[in-house]
């Protein structure tokens, strides 16, 4: 039996991983499950797969958790703070690591996943955002597998292996196309956007998925990460990389040889496919997702990004360019950006101002360690929350002119 622990396993990845790893019980054992507060559905996972451990990030969530547990199941240990999410991810008992925590905090139990030389299913992009060669270097240093979850990365990936059984790119190898839906305001009229809501923003087309991914898939603030994480996972340049809107989800990236070839992988918007070629990767298993159906296709429709509507893009790219703190520092300031629009406090287009104004205010320098990315995320989140402030501030002044 292979031991798998999941960090983050309320979410839409872990709740998809865990659906797989159940039409698969007789390949896997659940080693550890864990989550920053949800208890209710964590309670519930764990009355089902009967992990070892089961972490809560927050205290009083785990104490409430613990109590619920000893009565049922008692030999569930439950553990708390962020510390015990790089325990679990070093477990011995643990030979597979699915990191799907959201944003900056997942990078910690990633990295000891990496040192651990863990089979790594990456879901966190995150991880290779903020700290993209000190985590290689970790991969490779303690012979870890990194397995990309991301349906892009997950489709280039398979691409890849199956032209030379390398996940890098080579010198056949002329251009990787990273798909992208467009979100749901592909088509809205450029006027309309600063008025859009936090909701109508969480409409995702195609995927179900958390309030915060939702928005980075309006803005394609996703596919900039994206495209940096590729940058990293396929030790690619930024022009080796072609943001392509897809809106149909069908194909979820290609990769274009010198000979002409391109060659994608496509199946259905469902995030069990690529999870589920991750888990028994070289080999495939059941992942309970319905057959493609060819016939009822119409059309395949493929564009290329305006980036007057979606400037996103731009700056990420820009940033991968710069390298250094600048991918972390854009990462940071897109997280407390989207969180003041979900919270009312900012239109829709700011969130991308605020992130160019973050960028424009941060003196570059390297990143050499793990602590100096975790400085440079906290000072581009306070200067990000300082120029919402100052957003709000004017704004207020000029109603009251008004």
């Amino acid at each position: 039996m292979i031991g798998v622990t999941i960090l983050g396993a309320t979410g839409s990845i872990g709740t998809s991983t865990l659906d797989v790893l159940s039409r698969n019980a007789d390949k896997f054992n659940i080693v550890a499950l864990t989550a920053n507060s949800n208890i209710e559905k964590l309670f519930e996972q764990c009355k089902q797969f009967q992990p070892m451990y089961a972490v809560v990030v927050n205290a009083e969530a785990a104490d409430k958790l613990k109590a619920r547990l000893e009565s049922v199941l008692p030999d569930i240990q439950v553990l708390s703070g962020v510390e015990n999410l790089d325990y679990v991810a070093s477990l011995n008992e643990a030979d597979y690591v699915v990191a799907a925590i959201v944003g900056a905090a997942g990078l910690s139990s990633s990295l000891a996943a990496a040192k651990a030389g863990k089979r790594i299913l990456l879901a966190n992009k995150e991880t290779l955002v903020m700290s993209g060669q000190l985590f290689m270097d970790e991969v490779n240093k303690n012979k870890a597998t990194l397995l990309p979850v991301d349906s892009e990365h997950n489709a280039i990936y398979q691409c890849l292996q199956s032209f030379n059984g390398s996940q890098g790119l080579s010198d056949e190898v002329r251009k990787i196309y990273l798909t992208a839906s467009g979100g749901p305001f592909r088509k809205l009229d450029l006027k309309l956007l600063d008025s859009v809501t936090p909701d109508q923003a969480c409409a995702h087309p195609n995927w179900s998925m958390g309030r915060k991914i939702s928005v980075d898939s309006a803005t394609m603030m996703n596919k900039g990460l994206e495209l940096i994480e590729a940058c990293w996972l396929f030790s690619a340049d930024v022009d080796d990389v072609q943001i392509t809107i897809h809106p149909q989800s069908i194909i979820h990236s290609m990769v274009e040889f010198i000979d002409g070839s391109v060659m994608a992988q496509l199946g259905q918007p469902d995030m069990r496919t690529p999870i589920a070629y991750a888990l028994a990767w070289p080999e495939r298993i059941e992942s309970g997702v319905q057959s493609l159906d060819l016939f009822s296709m119409s059309s395949l429709e493929f564009e290329k990004p305006d980036h007057a509507r979606f400037p996103c893009i731009k700056l990420a790219e820009n940033a991968m360019r710069q390298g250094g703190i600048m991918p972390v520092v854009l990462n940071a300031a897109n997280e407390v950006a989207v969180q003041a629009f979900l919270d009312n406090e900012i239109a829709f287009m700011a969130i991308s101002s605020v992130v160019e104004n973050v960028l424009a205010q941060t003196t570059y320098h390297e990143v050499n360690d793990i602590k100096t990315a975790v400085n440079a995320d906290s000072d581009a989140r306070m200067l990000a929350s300082d120029i919402i402030k100052s957003m709000a501030t004017r704004l207020a002044g000029n109603k009251n002119h008004a």
